[in-house]
């Protein structure tokens, strides 16, 4: 299958008849599925390794750079949101024209029915799944490589982001129905391994496809309103998705934005590791957001100082008193630091008493020097 990259409907002039080309190629995979495929899940995990990968390799970076020259971030992701929100009501609106009879009861009836033999209407409604499923997924991939957050769609950790992001899954519940229908001496076993990440998304993804496919019965399930429903579902769908990874995705970039600014302002950057270490384990938990944050700063440090400092690297529990004797012996003005940190302990909004105390502690003792 090949790809038609973000932008070329506009390019074309005639979005209709490049929704009816990518449904074309869509209906030659969706005719390869046997009806075990369509029922497990199996679709997604398929459609995922065919139609991703190439498309990742050319909607790059630069892609977007080249044809939105110009343009900040911001800008070209709500354009690619308006796209693919009009490209979805387009299929949804041929969807429903040529769709009859009951959904549930053609997904239903499949049995062990060969590719060859699956109904008209499974046709249908599969290649309409598979076209919103693969729009949206690259939606949100679109939306990761123009706010410049990477992702390589071989990793599986990566791919099961892309696609938790792409469709709201959260990675609990992925994990949770992933286990659920395991055999209770496989499930002790397998979850010695779990965190695995090859084994995780391997077990994931069925699960993925299972979901979309019964959100997408819903859309059809309503009598008399099949074709406004579908291109209104389809639309609105489409949206969130993309208003959704934008949301993570652009905080994410906001997270490393930040860590480049501090290293670059900072006079002292070992010392602010300790002291963004610190903040970051204040309130004794770490979220995602201050996970990048210091993942990003230590990256930094290394690649713009040469600092990798094991001894900060082998600390199980941090002892404040470490961090203020550091501080204490660190000669000159840190008020650098001090900005770091109030920054830090902001990066998840307001900070908890337990933050603003090690902020405030950090604040009385530049002061004192």
């Amino acid at each position: 299958m090949t790809e038609v990259l973000p932008g070329s409907v506009d390019a074309s002039g005639d979005d209709r008849e490049s929704v009816e080309q990518e449904r074309a190629k869509l209906r030659e995979f969706v005719e390869g599925l046997s009806a075990d495929d369509i029922k497990s899940g199996g679709w997604f995990t398929k459609l995922c390794a065919q139609t991703l990968r190439s498309y990742a390799e050319r909607a790059n970076w630069e892609y977007f750079q080249q044809k939105y020259k110009g343009v900040p971030a911001d800008g070209i992701v709500g354009l690619q949101i308006k796209l693919a929100a009009k490209n979805a009501m387009i299929e949804g609106g041929i969807t429903a024209s040529l769709y009859t009879g009951t959904i549930a009861a053609t997904v239903g009836s499949l049995g062990s029915a060969s590719p060859a033999t699956l109904p008209a209407g499974a046709l249908t409604f599969m290649v309409d799944l598979t076209y919103i499923t693969q729009l949206q997924m690259r939606l949100a991939h679109d939306i990761a490589v123009i706010y410049r957050i990477p992702l390589d769609v071989d990793d599986p950790e990566d791919m099961m982001k892309l696609v938790q992001v792409a469709f709201g899954i959260k990675a609990g519940e992925v994990a949770r129905s992933s286990m659920k229908f395991v055999p209770s001496l496989v499930r002790q076993v397998l979850k010695k391994y779990y965190s695995g990440p090859v084994l995780a998304a391997a077990k994931s993804l069925p699960f993925v496809g299972r979901h979309l496919l019964q959100r997408n019965i819903i859309k059809f399930g309503i009598p008399g309103v099949g074709i406004p429903l579908t291109i209104l579902v389809n639309r609105y769908t489409t949206v969130a998705a993309g208003r959704h990874a934008k949301s993570v995705f652009r905080g994410e970039a906001e997270v490393i934005e930040l860590a480049h600014t501090l290293l670059r302002r900072t006079r002292h950057p070992r010392i602010m590791l300790w002291v963004a270490w610190l903040v970051i384990n204040a309130d004794g938990k770490i979220t995602d957001a201050e996970r990048l944050l210091f993942q990003q700063l230590t990256r930094l440090a290394r690649e713009r100082h040469q600092i990798d400092d094991e001894q900060l690297a082998d600390v199980i529990t941090l002892d404040p008193d470490e961090v203020w004797q550091r501080i204490d012996a660190e000669p000159g003005d840190l008020s650098d630091v001090l900005d770091a940190a109030e920054r830090i302990a902001a990066v998840d909004g307001d900070p908890g008493t337990r933050v603003k105390a090690v902020v405030a502690e950090l604040r009385d003792r530049c002061r004192r020097r």
